[in-house]
């Protein structure tokens, strides 16, 4: 594996967490919670959703580690959400990495009509 691959393991972890915010709600709850953090009720007035509807979608993102949850001490009825900063930092190195320009190789196919196909310039003349 080269300097700038990104290993299989991190691709898995990239591609669940990509998959869960790709969901519309999702994204637009993690974007809520990026301007802090937001209870149970909050997040459902503002993307007009139900309670339940709410802790599905946070329970998603919760157990892929993007986000925390916090019980009230005084009433552990109410729930707060927030970004799980260790875990954003580790998905944008990640991101980063993956989709980094830097990794494009040139590569020439060894199948097909280009694989047969050796460029002059590549011939030793002599």
């Amino acid at each position: 594996m080269t300097e700038t691959a990104v290993s299989q393991p991190h691709i898995n972890k990239l591609a669940r967490q990509l998959k869960a915010l790709a969901n519309p709600k999702r994204l637009q709850m993690f974007n809520l919670l990026v301007e802090g953090v937001h209870c149970n009720c909050e997040l459902g007035e503002a993307l007009a959703m139900p309670p339940n509807l709410i802790s599905h979608h946070m329970n998603i993102l919760r157990d892929l580690g993007l986000v925390d949850v916090q019980r009230d001490e005084v009433d552990a009825r109410w729930v707060y959400f927030s970004i799980n900063e260790a875990a954003l930092a580790e998905l944008n190195h990640t991101f980063g990495a993956f989709f980094d320009a830097n990794r494009i190789q040139p590569r020439r196919p060894s199948c097909g009509p280009q694989g047969s196909v050796v460029p002059i310039r590549d011939v030793a003349v002599g």
